[in-house]
């Protein structure tokens, strides 16, 4: 009977380790895909690759990717990750900032929050909705519900999330604010002008 067990176990975590091995690169691929549309939505406009200029800020014990976008050469913003805990787990974030350090837009890439509650923060805080963020300036001051004094309205029925919500999006402009910006392409010199001869040579 015991090497019947032993044989069936063996079997169990053989074939799981091949599934695991079989979906291990679609699932990586997939992520890499949102992941990128992510970025195109929270920071639009860029004509670099952001995730390939990937960087890595620490802070307080964290680390926080950095998504810098830049057009023609130029500094336009970055996109960063950042996670807090919410009320049914980790939230993680992408919040877009411009250059200035102002809210673009962002997406929330993972919660475990209450479905019809906690899980309006995937669109809650986007422009034109109740709890409109876009367009703040967390270096001004940081962003809390009004419940707390702040100027946030947060989900109705759900500070909780609302308040872990936007502790990620200070903690990312935190990151955003420490990393150092990437330097601008250098501009091209113009063309020295061949000096004319004077009269007098």
């Amino acid at each position: 009977m015991l090497l019947v067990l032993t044989g069936v176990t063996m079997i169990s975590v053989a074939l799981l380790a091949y599934v695991n091995e079989l979906t291990k690169g679609p699932i990586a691929e997939a992520n890499a895909k949102a992941l990128s549309e992510a970025v195109k939505a929270v920071v639009p406009g860029f004509d670099n690759d952001p995730i390939a200029e990937k960087r890595v800020q620490e802070m307080d014990g964290a680390s926080f990717a950095i998504y810098p976008a830049t057009k023609e050469g130029q500094y336009i913003g970055a996109a960063v990750e950042a996670i807090s805990m919410g009320f049914g787990g980790e939230l993680k974030v992408l919040v877009g900032f411009d250059a200035q350090g102002n809210i673009l837009d962002y997406s929330v890439l993972q919660h475990a929050e209450t479905p019809g509650l906690g899980s309006k923060s995937v669109d809650w805080f986007k422009k034109g909705n109740a709890g409109d963020i876009t367009g703040m300036n967390p270096g001004q001051g940081e962003l809390t519900v009004s419940k707390d004094g702040g100027q946030v309205n947060a989900i109705t029925a759900s500070t909780i999330t609302s308040r872990a919500f936007l502790a990620a999006v200070n903690k990312a402009y935190a990151a955003f604010a420490a990393a150092e910006q990437p330097a601008a392409a250098p501009a091209e010199e113009p063309a020295a002008e061949e000096e004319t001869p004077s009269a007098n040579e």
